[in-house]
């Protein structure tokens, strides 16, 4: 059976569902025991994320729920998913735009690079120290993996589709439809019939 523990950073009684995700844990303990722990980590105690995005509203919080256990070959592991509100930058018109950042991943537990080498495929490697993961920097490490490399509004959306329209044709198929005989290379031909 799975426990599931909503834990402050203070005390770990269960207490309300808006309560801090602790930042350092036990993982290994907590992989024997089946512990899930669903909390909140303010968006602005992750410096590196938050140097990685346009912004985010006063007070955003990422939601966090891990869930940690082992497989049938006693490898200890960590599922989790995150929610995190944030504003990106359009790079399309260089505006602020809102986006959810989703994350659901597995990862295995190590403690060394040798461990890490010896898990299946399917699983990423979290390195923790024998009695401690910084869950504060998982979580940061996994939200870095989801932002869009080139985050764009939905062209319709954008308030740059004015100048879209005017540069990229639209996709009703409205182009000029090119005659099979313009040759772009007639140009070339006829230098070459005519003599200097």
């Amino acid at each position: 059976t799975t426990e599931i523990y909503t834990l402050s950073l203070h005390d770990a009684l269960p207490i309300s569902s808006s309560t801090e995700l602790p930042k350092t844990v036990d993982p290994y303990r907590l992989a024997e025991q089946q512990i899930v722990l669903e909390g909140e980590i303010p968006l602005q105690a992750l410096s590196r994320f938050g140097d990685s995005v346009f912004g985010f509203e006063d007070g955003a919080v990422c939601r966090v729920s891990l869930s940690f256990s082992m497989d049938g070959e006693r490898r200890r592991m960590v599922t989790g998913e995150l929610e995190a509100p944030v504003t990106l930058e359009c790079q399309r018109c260089m505006g602020p735009m809102q986006k959810t950042l989703v994350s659901r991943f597995t990862l295995g537990l190590v403690t060394s690079d040798e461990q890490a080498q010896q898990l299946p495929k399917e699983l990423e490697p979290f390195l923790t120290d024998d009695f401690s993961a910084d869950l504060w920097s998982l979580t940061e490490d996994e939200l870095l993996l989801v932002l869009p490399p080139f985050p764009l509004h939905e062209r319709d959306e954008c308030p740059a589709r004015e100048e879209l329209e005017a540069f990229e044709p639209d996709e009703s198929g409205d182009e000029p439809v090119r005659k099979s005989e313009d040759n772009p290379f007639s140009v070339l031909a006829d230098l070459k019939t005519k003599k200097h």
